[in-house]
C-alpha cells in the first residue's frame, strides 16, 4: 500500500482499535456515536466502504494481495492512515492471523428506523435471540442471496457488525437493510404495518415450509430463533402461522443459518 506507515510502537493508541479494545468498547453503548467496529478481508471492506460505512484506519499485513490493497486504498482515499508490518507482529497485535491480511476500523452508521427498513419489504427476517456470530453472519448472507428484504433483530441478538458477523456474511450486513427492535409487542408492530408472521417451530400444527398459502402471503415476516431453545412459546403463539421444515431419518431440527437456507428460498417474494 502507497503511503503506508510502519508499526514501530505496540503500544500507540492509534492501534488500540484492533489490539486492546473489546467488540464491546468498540460498540460504545454510552457514546454510540463514537462506536466503531472492524471489517476483515478486503472483499468485506470493500463491501462495507460501499454501503457508505466511513473508515477511520486500516491494518495490513506487509505484502498482502496488491489488487486488494490497491482497491481498498482507492475506496478509503489518501487521508485514511494504513498501518502495515509483517505477519509475525500482526499476530502479537491481533491475537490470531490476519483474513487475508487486512482489517479496517470503521465508524459505526447511523442505526436505521424500522420505517425505513420495512420501506417496500415483502419478504422480512426476524432473528429472536440468535447470539452466535457465525450463524447471524450465515442467515444474513442467505437472506440476501434468497430475496429477503430485510432483517429485524430483537434484543439479546449479537451484533451484524461484530468482526465475525461481518466476515461470514461476506459482507452481506453492509447491503440488506435491517434494524434493532424493541423490548415491545413487535410482532402485533409488524401486523399493524400489514405483515402476516410466520414462526419456525416443530409443534404438531405446523404448516410445511412448501405450503402454497405461504407463498401467496404478500408481506411475510419469518421468525427464527435462538440456537438450541428455538422460538419462546410466547413468540410461536403470537404467530400466525407456525412452520416447519419437514425431516427425514429421525432428524428433528437444522441449524438455524441452515434452516434460514431453506426457509428463504421457499418463502422467497414471487
Amino acid at each position: 500500500m502507497e503511503n503506508a506507515i510502519e508499526i514501530v510502537d505496540f503500544e500507540s493508541p492509534e492501534l488500540d482499535v484492533y489490539a486492546r479494545l473489546s467488540e464491546g468498547q468498540l460498540l460504545n453503548r454510552h457514546e454510540p456515536e463514537k462506536g466503531l467496529f472492524v471489517a476483515e478481508t478486503p472483499y468485506v471492506i470493500l463491501k462495507a466502504l460501499a454501503g457508505g460505512c466511513e473508515p477511520v484506519s486500516v491494518l495490513a499485513e506487509r505484502g498482502v494481495s496488491k489488487k486488494g490493497a490497491a482497491e481498498v486504498a482507492a475506496a478509503c482515499g489518501a487521508d485514511v492512515p494504513a498501518y502495515v508490518s509483517d505477519l509475525d507482529v500482526l499476530k502479537k497485535i491481533t491475537g490470531f492471523n490476519l483474513t487475508r491480511g487486512m482489517l479496517c476500523a470503521m465508524r459505526r452508521p447511523r442505526p436505521r428506523s424500522l420505517d425505513d427498513v420495512l420501506h417496500n419489504a415483502r419478504r422480512v427476517v426476524v432473528l429472536e435471540r440468535v447470539m452466535n456470530p457465525t450463524n447471524l453472519g450465515a442467515v444474513f448472507r442467505s437472506a440476501a442471496a434468497l430475496g429477503m428484504d430485510a432483517v429485524l433483530l430483537t434484543p439479546g441478538c449479537t451484533d451484524p457488525l461484530y468482526r465475525r458477523s461481518s466476515r461470514v456474511s461476506m459482507g452481506a450486513v453492509f447491503q440488506i437493510p435491517w434494524a434493532h427492535l424493541g423490548g415491545g409487542d413487535w410482532i402485533e408492530e409488524l401486523k399493524a404495518r400489514g405483515y402476516r408472521t410466520a414462526a419456525m417451530a416443530l409443534a404438531d400444527d405446523s404448516l410445511p415450509v412448501d405450503a402454497p398459502e405461504l407463498r401467496e402471503v404478500d408481506r411475510l415476516a419469518v421468525v427464527l430463533g435462538t440456537e438450541g431453545d428455538g422460538l419462546r412459546d410466547e413468540t410461536v403463539a403470537a404467530c400466525d402461522y407456525t412452520v416447519k421444515i419437514p425431516m427425514f431419518h429421525n432428524v428433528d431440527s437444522l441449524n438455524v443459518a441452515a434452516a434460514s437456507a431453506v426457509v428463504f428460498w421457499e418463502l422467497r417474494p414471487r
